[in-house]
């Protein structure tokens, strides 16, 4: 067990606690992309579970786009070392985004379909919640991309309840940086498969990414003072947070 995985699983940990995302007997699904963020996400929630006082099930469960080359057998293997459940749910998501609708924002569409086969997955399996990998990094960018971009004030919220779906979504790493998610990732050799979609690097969210990283060379506390604003203000489904902000952003620059 290393310092980083402890110290991470500290900060879901208090997450969890902050916005009552896990109660006694829940069915918890990671949904796993093969990124840092969920493979992270995914290995905090089972160390998590071997200590918290209320238990709960935890599985994994990938939608495979339809990529060709994407090989999940090494992020298979990690969920047997962790004794983890895992499924792979086979889609053609790929070939209708970009073959047959040939869609002019790709991202949208893909965004919705993916949702759609996990909600479906959620159902067959039996799951309530599902965990997704937002991490810190991703509220400070959602909610810049919705003031620039669309005039408004929102981000996605902590716990969210999915009508249709009949289930949670929950995001614990929200208060976890990206850097710290990167350094455990490397720590731990992860087995990150990396995204072939060729839309990766040119979505609005990059754009924002690359404001940020040029804002906070002069102004280092600038993602914390956000963050601290949204929990502040506060944003619908943010105001469960007992903490100072200052608690949960300080640590992320």
């Amino acid at each position: 067990m290393t310092k980083e995985l402890n110290a991470l699983t500290g900060y879901v940990r208090r997450c969890v606690d902050d916005y009552g995302m896990i109660s006694e007997g829940d069915r918890i699904a990671v949904g796993v992309s093969g990124g840092k963020d969920s493979l992270a996400l995914l290995c905090a929630l089972s160390h998590l579970r071997g200590y918290y006082p209320k238990a709960f099930d935890l599985e994994a469960i990938t939608i495979d786009l339809g990529f060709e080359g994407m090989d999940f057998s090494p992020i298979a293997e990690l969920c047997r070392r962790l004794n983890v459940p895992y499924t792979i749910i086979k889609t053609d998501i790929k070939e209708v985004v970009f073959d047959v609708r040939q869609e002019e924002n790709p991202c949208s569409l893909c965004s919705k379909m993916r949702r759609g086969a996990l909600n479906d997955a959620m159902k067959t399996h039996g799951y309530n919640k599902l965990a997704l990998g937002h991490h810190f990094d991703d509220a400070v960018e959602t909610f810049l991309m919705s003031l620039l971009f669309e005039g408004r004030i929102s981000c996605f919220k902590p716990m969210t309840w999915m009508s249709r779906a009949g289930v949670w979504q929950i995001r614990p790493l929200i208060y976890a940086g990206e850097q710290r998610i990167a350094s455990l990732a490397e720590k731990l050799a992860l087995p990150i498969v990396e995204n072939p979609c060729p839309q990766d690097k040119a979505s609005k969210r990059h754009e924002i990414k690359e404001l940020i990283h040029e804002l906070s060379a002069q102004h280092p506390d600038m993602k914390s003072k956000i963050f601290g604003s949204m929990q502040r203000l506060p944003l619908d489904g943010w105001g469960k947070q007992t903490r100072d902000a200052k608690s949960a952003s300080a640590d992320n620059e």
